[in-house]
């Protein structure tokens, strides 16, 4: 064991803690980000728009793709941060053991099923007959490539539980720099398009998944190490990873539900290019809603650590700078796209004005509520973080599922395209409310832990 990482979240004032976890993280995750935003960037210059809406179809089916990874990293995550606290190193062990088996079971899983029903799938999430064949190529090469992403992703989610944040910013950094140098290469000088951008991307996915294999057999700064025996499947152990890893899954699936009916409605209201103008608002969603993830990265650790050692005053000071520095964000955010969104969609593709036009009338509107939507994320990361996966799963579907979909079906109807914009803000400002209600009742019981002396939790 690290002794150091278990010392560092036990004496560590918050405030320092939390930004110590924080700058990698960040960093982190907006590198992560331009994976989907800098493929959409040589794209949409080198092969144009319609390639751009072609992968806007396969961006649901690559979010269920993460979701599997997230079902286990999220889950094993919390479980490891939530041992460590309680001293339990045997435990968090077998934690990680069997989240690589159940990461690399999945991953078949879904590239098998995957090949399957990929065609009537990407029809359902609005691939026409203009823009299938680029879906199909891209989709083609990234379903070979899921084992990689699914045990990149998810195994470095747990460097980070483990409170090796700089690590696991290095092997986003790493990975991401891969692809970012490969794209141009292979898209421009390779000229090999679509495909190019995904060959480019399985690549730097494998890179990563290397890296986080080597650091939990390898490297002394981990504090939990890869053991054979602890890679068989104990179903303990598969169902406590899955309890708390289900509310990201459910969100992720939920996500990917809601962008194939995002798509379908916007071809019946908009259009192919209102597709491909999805494609390049969702990169920017992605990039706002990865920043105040990466609070949650950084507050996850610290407060499944301080849960496991019933230190619930300390449970309290984190939550609530995440929920201050995510509205923060949130606000700064939102007035850079309210002012410019022109700017921002010029440097996905600047040759359509109808592309232009559609994507910069999107993007305000879809974004208009961004303010409080940083709140909701940060408190539904908590109650993921303190064990209570129900109450967290019913939180990320209320604003993506119960309240969306709904509003996708029926307000288009009777106002077309802006009807399609609009239901995001309408259901951010309901969930918004729900969340509230729950949080307050939250506060109310965590503050009798911290007046008892903790003595009356656990």
């Amino acid at each position: 064991m690290n002794q150091n990482n278990h010392l560092e979240l036990k004496d560590t004032p918050i405030k320092k803690l939390f930004w110590k976890y924080f700058i990698p993280s960040f960093t982190s995750v907006v590198v992560n980000a331009l994976y989907n935003i800098v493929d959409r960037v040589f794209i949409g210059h080198g092969v144009g728009a319609y390639a751009l809406s072609g992968l806007s179809a396969v961006f649901p089916i690559m979010i269920i793709m993460m979701a599997f990874g997230m079902l286990v990293g999220m889950g094993a995550g919390v479980r490891i941060s939530i041992n460590l606290g309680k001293g339990d190193l045997p435990r968090a062990s077998k934690v990680l053991g069997n989240a690589l088996t159940l990461l690399i079971i999945l991953a078949a899983f879904v590239t098998i099923i995957g090949f399957c029903i990929k065609q009537p799938v990407l029809e359902l999430f609005g691939a026409s007959d203009q823009t299938i064949d680029f879906a199909n190529d891209y989709l083609n090469i990234i379903l070979f490539g899921s084992v990689f992403n699914m045990v990149g992703f998810g195994m470095n989610n747990l460097i980070r539980s483990e409170g090796n944040a700089k690590i696991a910013m290095y092997s986003i950094l790493i990975s991401a720099g891969t692809n970012i140098i490969l794209d141009p290469i292979f898209i421009f000088g390779f000229g090999m398009g679509v495909e190019g951008a995904a060959y480019a991307t399985i690549i730097s996915m494998a890179v990563l998944c290397v890296w986080v294999l080597l650091h939990f057999t390898k490297s002394p700064k981990a504090i939990i190490h890869l053991k054979k025996g602890d890679l068989s499947l104990q179903w303990d152990i598969v169902w406590y990873i899955f309890t708390i890893g289900f509310a990201p899954f459910s969100m992720q699936v939920a996500a990917s539900m809601v962008q194939g009916i995002l798509n379908t409605q916007l071809i019946q209201y908009g259009g192919d290019l209102a597709v491909g103008a999805m494609g390049i608002i969702n990169s920017v969603i992605n990039l706002i809603i990865m920043t105040i993830i990466a609070i949650n990265m950084a507050s996850q650790p610290i407060i499944g650590y301080n849960v496991g050692a019933k230190r619930y005053d300390k449970v309290k000071e984190v939550l609530f700078l995440g929920i201050r520095f995510a509205t923060i964000i949130s606000i700064i955010c939102w007035i850079l796209v309210q002012v410019s969104p022109q700017t921002i969609v010029k440097a996905f593709n600047n040759d359509s004005p109808e592309l232009m036009k559609i994507a910069t009338q999107g993007l305000r509107i879809l974004l208009m509520m961004l303010p409080i939507v940083g709140f909701q994320v940060v408190v539904s990361n908590y109650f993921q973080s303190i064990g209570k996966a129900l109450t967290a799963t019913i939180m990320s579907l209320m604003r993506q599922v119960i309240l969306l979909i709904p509003l996708l079906m029926v307000i288009p109807r009777h106002y077309g395209l802006f009807g399609v914009w609009i239901s995001g803000p309408i259901s951010d400002t309901l969930s918004f409310l729900f969340v509230l209600i729950l949080f307050t009742r939250e506060m109310k019981k965590l503050n009798k832990c911290i007046d008892s002396n903790n003595t009356q939790c656990g």
